[in-house]
């Protein structure tokens, strides 16, 4: 069988699901099994929905955009309050923004950002996407979307900021599903599915029980201290899709269609085979 090619994120949260592909006693196995590609969020969901990978650890946006995608495995990248890595920044205060730059490499924490102002602070602001620059986004805005790293990295001594995770934890009292593995379909033959899905878990367990080694490897990345590194993996970031993240991440899907922001998402049908019917046709991602 030739390599399953698979679209990764290059973000510190998702170094864990990855240690049995880079670091793993199994490593070069592997390797010999799938070709990985890392890239940005919106880019995974992208390259299953033209055909160009065939697993990614998709954003949830994509899930209810890309057709007839499949859940893999039991792993997600969540959080069930502050998440550190998704942030709205800003010189002013909440009720004096009326508009807001959109970090472009994410559309699910887009689609979040717009709920949070439409339900929860029920402001009325207008969005832009742009590249995620900070002193250049909020020179021509009055608020910044940040994800990822650059959201990590963030001085908090010298903006206003709100922790899209905190907030929507506070607004729904539910955790906010952020990413999760999907396959496109006929990527493999069904007797396939369930051991190509253990794979990805177990990479998840064997990263869990790495986190200070790769705390250690990422401090040399980015400005924070190993110990920041520890909490942020430790603390913010909840690595499986249990009930209670997937009831966060079908409300998530409720109000994104409400405000039209996404079309109607697929069931969740969760059990020893996880998989989705009523599939939407491909939009934007």
């Amino acid at each position: 069988m030739s390599r399953l090619r698979v679209s990764a994120i290059s973000y510190l949260n998702t170094a864990p699901l990855m240690w049995s592909f880079e670091h793993g006693s199994r490593r070069e196995e592997l390797r010999e099994q799938f070709d990985v590609d890392y890239t940005i969020p919106s880019r995974c969901a992208q390259m299953l929905g033209e055909g160009s990978a065939d697993i990614g650890i998709i954003p949830v946006a994509a899930f209810a955009t890309v057709s007839s995608l499949r859940i893999l495995s039991d792993v997600a990248i969540a959080s069930k309050g502050a998440v550190r890595s998704i942030l709205l920044v800003s010189n002013r205060p909440l009720d004096q923004i009326r508009t807001v730059a959109l970090d472009s490499s994410s559309r699910s924490s887009a689609a979040l950002i717009q709920i949070l102002f439409a339900k929860h602070w029920n402001l009325d602001v207008r969005f832009a996407p742009v590249d995620p620059e900070l002193d250049r986004m909020l020179a021509n805005h009055d608020a910044a979307l940040l994800i990822g790293d650059p959201a990590l990295q963030v001085d908090r001594s010298r903006y206003l900021t709100w922790d899209l995770g905190e907030e929507w934890r506070s607004f729904t009292r539910k955790p906010f599903v952020f990413a999760f593995w999907a396959m496109r379909p006929g990527a493999a033959a069904e007797e396939e599915f369930a051991r190509i899905g253990e794979v990805f878990s177990t990479s998840r367990d064997e990263g869990v029980r790495h986190i200070q080694e790769l705390a250690n490897e990422w401090t040399t990345k980015l400005t924070l201290s190993s110990a920041q590194i520890v909490e942020y993996l430790s603390e913010n970031i909840h690595y499986h899709l249990d009930e209670e993240n997937i009831a966060g991440m079908k409300l998530f899907f409720r109000y994104a269609a409400e405000l039209k922001l996404l079309p109607p998402a697929p069931e969740l049908l969760m059990g020893a085979e996880i998989e989705t019917r009523n599939s939407v046709p491909a939009s934007r991602f």
